[in-house]
């Protein structure tokens, strides 16, 4: 696998790469590193999405951390920010979470949080690396007493769904609404959640048998919500992913609302009651066009990070802001939780359908969406990062945001783990840009092969 952590965690396919050695491995080493900053025995609470795998990489990560003397806790499944808010809740000293996220079901993943609900600080996984892959340092053993123990938190789900069900005041009693659970962690949480404020719930994908994961469902596969929808005449429908750490929706005609649209409907509410800090919003360079001049238009600002749930966080804290997330769904609000919150942002943006008495297709139209095009520029991976030198390249770009006067952008930027470099233009007509990625694709593959 090369060295191990990535932006979230360690991924891979289960078994294989993400093996029930690797994970007593992580589970010991982490629990040394955080005994050893702590000065005391950590008590370290773990949860897990539905993948069969996470039985067996759960079962070993606990004798890992038993290992190095840790208490450990399972809270079962239950979606990433759950364990997030419970590990503040309950003052562990620490979290993990079993998911490979939207990823399909053969892939599983080991994320690390600390005792405030942040993922572990880039030294903390270097030292953890280091240990696993290099021998940094030696582990030690403890006997007898000083051997950890294990426990389960029984009131994990409830608990969460407690926290979220309290972000919001009001009911949803008269709202007809579909939740596409993606048999994932989110399967009981999120229609109990919206069944104790009153909503009508129609449920899909919530019979996770370990395989079916994210299986043309959820928030990467949103056809079959759309359809269920309009179908049984829904005001809105709801997708979580995998571990349930971000959400699209679906409005009662049956269009997306990703999450550039859903930060557009939250932070204009919460500008309208002054709950947005600073005025802005957080987001990703992938952020469409359409919300750049809606926040103009509305008096807001917007700070843009390179792609990665993680990078928006670290800009929210340096500013202390209130909302941030990306496209994909990955929604922060800070007031709630310390990661993207699938079932909070749900809860909040069917908040405001309920205060506002708009349709959700009303709210969405404040943004409009301009056509993106996507691209991939196949490369050798060690050229791919040289698009940047390029004079031929850099050319190219500066002609094509000339032609678009404002109306269109041109995005380039390497893939993390693949040998790419990925195109995107933006701009009026899906035809027109769709001719000029292609022509851009070529150039780069022309230049850097």
């Amino acid at each position: 696998m090369g060295r191990l952590f990535g932006t979230d965690g360690v991924r891979g396919i289960a078994n294989t790469e993400l093996t029930g050695e690797l994970a007593f491995q992580l589970g010991r080493a982490a629990a040394y590193v955080l005994s050893d900053e702590l000065h005391h025995t950590p008590r370290i609470l773990v949860g897990k999405d539905t993948r069969r795998s996470s039985d067996m990489l759960e079962k070993a990560l606990l004798a890992g951390l038993c290992s190095s003397g840790a208490e450990a806790v399972s809270a079962g499944y239950i979606p990433t920010p759950g364990v997030a808010y419970l590990v503040r809740k309950y003052k562990f000293d620490g979290g993990v979470v079993i998911s490979a996220s939207h990823n399909p079901a053969e892939f599983n993943g080991i994320k690390f949080f600390n005792s405030e609900g942040y993922k572990l600080p880039d030294s903390l996984e270097e030292r953890i690396e280091k240990i696993i892959l290099d021998n940094a340092e030696k582990l030690p053993s403890p006997t007898g007493e000083k051997i950890g123990t294990i426990s389960c938190l029984e009131t994990a789900q409830e608990d969460y769904i407690n926290h979220a069900i309290n972000t919001v005041d009001c009911n949803f009693k008269g709202i007809k609404i579909a939740i596409d659970c993606a048999n994932g962690a989110a399967f009981r949480v999120a229609p109990a959640a919206f069944e104790m404020l009153e909503a009508e719930v129609l449920v899909i994908n919530n019979e996770p048998d370990g395989l079916n994961i994210n299986r043309n469902c959820g928030s990467t596969h949103m056809n079959m919500l759309q359809d269920f929808v309009v179908n049984n005449q829904c005001a809105i429908g709801l997708a979580f992913d995998g571990d349930a750490d971000r959400v699209l929706a679906v409005d009662e005609n049956g269009r997306i609302i990703d999450g550039d649209r859903i930060m557009t409907i939250l932070g204009l509410n919460l500008k309208k009651k002054g709950l947005l800090k600073d005025d802005t919003i957080v987001v990703t360079v992938m952020s469409n066009l359409g919300f750049d001049i809606m926040a103009k238009e509305n008096g807001i600002n917007v700070l843009k990070t390179k792609v990665g749930d993680r990078y928006v966080l670290e800009k929210m804290l340096e500013g202390d802001y209130s909302l941030g997330g990306e496209q994909s769904g990955h929604i922060i609000l800070r007031e709630y939780n310390t990661t993207g919150d699938g079932l909070i942002t749900a809860l909040q943006l069917l908040a405001v359908v309920k205060e506002t008495g708009k349709k959700a297709s009303e709210l969405s139209q404040t943004m409009t969406v301009f056509p993106q095009v996507l691209r991939n520029a196949r490369v050798t991976n060690e050229n791919k990062y040289r698009y940047i030198e390029d004079p031929l390249i850099a050319d190219k770009c500066k002609e094509l945001e000339d032609l678009f006067k404002g109306e269109g952008r041109v995005l380039i930027r390497p893939s993390g783990t693949e040998p790419l470099v990925r195109v995107m233009i933006e701009g009026k007509d899906e035809n027109y840009i769709a001719d000029k990625a292609d022509e851009l694709v070529e150039l780069i593959e022309q230049r850097l092969n």
